[in-house]
């Protein structure tokens, strides 16, 4: 499958959420999901020589679209190791960092990958190719209990157990190993009116597990805290209410559990101030020309 940088992914919330850095042009930046390289691209048209950025992402695919600039660095990883790669450039503290957590359209396009109901496919789902379980592996090797977990948990799904109860039944008698076969093993529990729907949420659900994102995502706005320097601008795109979640408390509190710290006085102690006290959303001219990011929300912090 040939990929560009056009094709990988279309940039959500490209303008609003680069703003949201409120970019020094001599500063140091971090883009922390590179994918087609579209955020990137617009933070280094606003930096000088002096400013540099640096872009993460752990998918092989992604490495084609690598920019071709002195003030660039690539970091082929999971984002959840950005403290560590941050130390190794020697880098202490950064001025802003932005994250699109949402899936690149190149991974639901590519039928190869799994990420997608709409084709026969092995059931992969991995960022990362060179390593972890598949969807399959933790389909036919989770505890009944296991996979109830995951569909509830990461899918909201509230027929999670009998799901699960579905997939360990039909496994007895052959591996599921591609989207037809998972398909088949719960087609009797996925309503025809919503069949896209539970389908999506439960794709999502092993996609979450798969890739350890929710695990990912802790320690990467964990690390952001301490690395930002004072003012320093924190802009992430979310697409499901467990992310934003995560988001949403660490932006309000300081920390994920959302855990609001009081001074003597009453206020609330954190290590940021919303930019911004509304949600930001696509315009109606982007949601028509990016039906995928229906569902982004921009969420923009000042470390105080």
């Amino acid at each position: 499958m040939v990929t560009t940088a056009e094709t990988y992914h279309v940039p959500v919330l490209l303008k609003e959420s680069v703003d949201g850095l409120d970019i020094k042009s001599d500063g140091i930046y971090v883009d922390v999901t590179f994918g087609g390289g579209g955020h990137s691209r617009e933070i280094l048209s606003r930096l000088d020589k002096k400013g540099h950025l640096y872009s993460f992402d752990q998918d092989a695919d992604a490495e084609q679209n690598i920019v071709d600039d002195d003030r660039f660095t690539f970091v082929r990883s999971n984002f959840r190791y950005l403290h560590n790669w941050m130390h190794y450039y020697g880098v202490e503290q950064i001025d802003g960092l932005l994250a699109d957590l949402g899936v690149s359209s190149h991974h639901f396009d590519d039928e190869t990958r799994g990420f997608s109901f709409r084709y026969d496919a092995p059931l992969d789902m991995r960022m990362n190719k060179r390593a972890g379980k598949t969807a399959a592996d933790i389909l036919n090797e989770y505890s009944e209990e296991a996979l109830a977990d995951v569909f509830y948990l990461y899918g909201e799904l509230k027929n999670a157990r009998r799901i699960a109860a579905a997939i360990c039944a039909y496994r007895q008698q052959q591996r599921i190993e591609t989207t037809v076969d998972l398909t088949k093993a719960t087609e009797k529990l996925i309503r025809t009116e919503k069949e896209k729907k539970n389908l999506a949420k439960m794709y999502q659900a092993l996609r979450i597990e798969v890739n350890h994102e929710m695990d990912a995502l802790r320690d990467m706005l964990k690390s952001a805290t301490s690395l930002l320097t004072t003012k320093g601008r924190l802009s992430v795109i979310t697409y499901h209410s467990l992310e934003d979640r995560i988001v949403k408390n660490v932006m309000k509190a300081g920390n994920v559990e959302g855990k609001v710290e009081q001074d003597f006085f009453g206020r609330i102690s954190s290590p940021f101030r919303t930019v911004s006290n509304k949600v930001i959303t696509p315009s109606e001219e982007e949601l028509q020309t990016n039906p995928r990011s229906r569902s982004a929300k921009l969420r923009i912090a000042e470390k105080i």
